[in-house]
């Protein structure tokens, strides 16, 4: 009842979409178990194993499980939760995940960080602080998978070193609310409802609607980090056989707060964020192993930043942007051996802000890439896929530049359904700035643009080996990256500003290993990354990065899902890292995370579940952003009934 590609980057771009289809699954090199939805049920059943289960399943979808914690300790969950314990990207994150975070993927910065649904990325003009402010259910998404290298390339949009990638979830009848409490005057509160019937009697179509409301406050979990979150999502769809239509609409505001937000001032500072997102989604199958995929979505950001907020007048700046995107991507099967992988789209911009200075205030984007696929076959289950193209972008502010995108793929399957893949591959990516980088003043204000920035480029060359047994999966691999007009935000001591937009150019060499495995009533996720870095960035004049110099050289993840009884659940997420050193960082440069989760569903009341979670359990102090407090200890109290 489902499929696997013989190459990991076609994986990706297929989901399981009912019993009787095979759509896509996200399992690729970089995902590490699958996850099975049982009938009337939102909550994952976890497996390492690419076989069905053997339950009473209405649909399936097989995914990547990178962390044991599925929500956050302090607020409701979001597409972007719990990816600061996840080994694959690092997620540097300001009061907390759910409130501002960077996520950068192997040694990048969070500009360099795409996030898509469906076939679209979604742009924020204004920084790529906010391209993660995605107001989804989690429910209606798949677990997110993270491309790089020629994934990346092919199918990523303006963003340069990788993207999180999510896909529409077929729509199951479930639902839940959930109650919650903690320690800093936590409180929360969250309902998620879906129906999904057949049509007209018929087994080839199903309809569904599925929404949810969710919100939470605290005074945070050290002073002045306050937060008010609020969000609303509901989407309707048409379900067949062969083909998944999604309409989507999305609302989020979000107030927080937090000492040395952006600036290194010892000022208070707070951002008041709202979000409007609608997405259209399209996703077909059709003839023997093509499918195609259609997005377009309308997406609004209203952000309000206060540098003090005991003297708010001080400075204060308001910015609106506005992002309209059309864009496709499929797979298209020319004969047995030879396929055609393609991806376009089109996003026009625009934003009026108090902070920019000159007329541009909008932009066009372009991208195309196409990608041919030749499979050879050496034996029975063994096979080379090669792949060969490139990607054009283009914009109508910026200079136009043509990328390639290569790889090779063994792959071989055992008598034993072991399974073994080696992939060689070279791809170029690349992407423009945003406004605040390039769009307002370059010699005054808190925050310097500068005018000079170029179009930047990234190149991969990466070689990966993956082992996939019956109860355990190895993933590794080791790359070399090249990125040249990095826009980087740096600070010198003699500068009046708290950041300057700046290039760089930087050689990094990244090794990632990453282990599951399965026992009779555990199951264990390890990591460990290293990074190492060179950089140019021709200006003696800078003393401290904020971005593309905070990485961590030495990176472990554990994470641990026990089963103690049938009652009870254990869940365990731990991160240990050794950051590189930057004058602007106030303490430690190692840090140890730990996340835990204790869940008990009394037999008594089925569908009830009582949940105890902790974050940050040492209560580490260790700044993930230099200069910016990094957050205390978040101790919270759930009760959640599912029906």
């Amino acid at each position: 009842t489902h499929c696997i590609s013989s190459a990991a980057s076609d994986v990706y771009k297929r989901q399981v979409i009912t019993t009787a289809m095979c759509i896509a699954s996200t399992f690729s090199l970089s995902s590490f178990s699958a996850v099975v939805v049982e009938k009337n049920s939102e909550r994952p059943i976890e497996s390492n194993t690419e076989n069905v289960i053997e339950k009473d399943i209405e649909k399936i979808t097989v995914e990547g499980a990178a962390t044991a914690n599925e929500s956050p300790v302090g607020t409701f969950n979001s597409p972007i939760s719990n990816l600061e314990y996840d080994p694959r990207v690092d997620l540097q994150s300001r009061n907390m995940a759910e409130a501002q975070a960077d996520v950068t993927i192997r040694g990048g910065i969070f500009e360099n960080t795409g996030f898509s649904v469906g076939s679209a990325t979604l742009i924020d003009p204004q920084t790529g602080h906010y391209v993660a402010e995605m107001p989804i259910a989690p429910e209606m998404l798949s677990a997110p998978a993270i491309l790089t290298g020629v994934d990346n390339s092919l199918y990523g949009a303006n963003s340069s070193v990788g993207s999180v990638a999510f896909k529409w979830r077929p729509i199951q009848t479930a639902g839940s609310v959930s109650l919650g409490m903690g320690n800093n005057n936590f409180n929360m509160q969250r309902i998620h409802n879906a129906v999904s019937w057949s049509v007209d009697d018929s087994s080839q179509w199903k309809a569904g609607i599925e929404g949810e409301y969710s919100r939470s406050e605290s005074d945070g979990t050290i002073d002045n980090g306050d937060h008010q979150f609020e969000r609303a999502s509901g989407r309707i769809q048409l379900l067949s056989d062969s083909s998944q239509t999604d309409l989507f609409f999305g609302y989020q505001q979000k107030f927080f707060g937090w000492p040395n937000l952006y600036t290194p001032f010892n000022v208070n500072e707070t951002e008041d964020l709202e979000t409007r997102l609608l997405i259209f989604n399209h996703l077909q199958q059709y003839a023997q192993e093509s499918t195609f995929e259609v997005s377009a979505y309308y997406r609004q950001q209203n952000d309000h930043y206060v540098f003090s907020r005991e003297n708010p007048e001080s400075f204060q700046a308001f910015h609106e942007t506005k992002v309209k995107s059309v864009a496709a991507s499929g797979r298209h099967g020319l004969t047995e051996k030879l396929a055609l992988n393609y991806a376009v789209q089109f996003t026009a911009d625009e934003i009026e802000s108090t902070s920019l200075e000159n007329n541009f205030t909008s932009r066009d984007y372009y991208k195309v890439s196409l990608v041919p696929e030749y499979a050879i076959a050496l034996k029975d289950n063994e096979h080379i896929t090669f792949r060969a193209g490139g990607a054009y972008d283009d914009t109508n502010r910026d200079d136009s530049s043509i990328s390639l995108i290569s790889d090779v793929v063994w792959h071989k399957i055992n008598p034993d359904n072991s399974a073994r893949t080696v992939n060689l591959s070279y791809s170029e990516a690349t992407q423009v700035a945003g406004y605040t980088a390039i769009g307002g003043s370059t010699s005054s204000g808190l925050f310097r643009s500068n005018d000079t920035l170029e179009r930047e480029t990234s190149k991969n060359l990466e070689l990966g080996l993956s082992l996939d047994e019956a109860t355990w999966r190895v993933d590794s691999a080791v790359f070399y990256r090249w990125d040249n007009e990095l826009t980087d935000w740096t600070y010198s001591f003699d500068s009046t500003s708290a950041r300057v937009a700046n290039p760089v150019d930087i050689e990094t060499i990244g090794f990632e290993f990453i282990a599951i495995t399965r026992m009779e009533n555990a199951d264990f996720v390890t990591s460990y990354t290293y990074l190492d870095k060179s950089e140019d960035y021709g200006d003696e004049n800078i003393d401290a990065s904020f971005y593309a110099l905070n990485y961590p050289p030495h990176r472990f993840t554990l994470g641990v899902i026990w089963y103690p009884g049938e009652a009870l659940e254990l869940r365990v997420d731990n991160e240990w890292r050794k950051q590189e050193k930057n004058l602007l960082r106030n303490g430690d440069d190692k840090a140890f995370f730990t996340h835990i989760t204790l869940t008990y569903a009394p037999p008594q009341v089925e569908g009830l579940e009582l949940v105890l979670a902790v974050d940050n359990m040492w209560d580490e102090s260790f700044e993930e952003i230099p200069g910016t407090p990094g957050r205390s200890d978040q101790l919270s109290a759930t009760a959640s009934y599912y029906w």
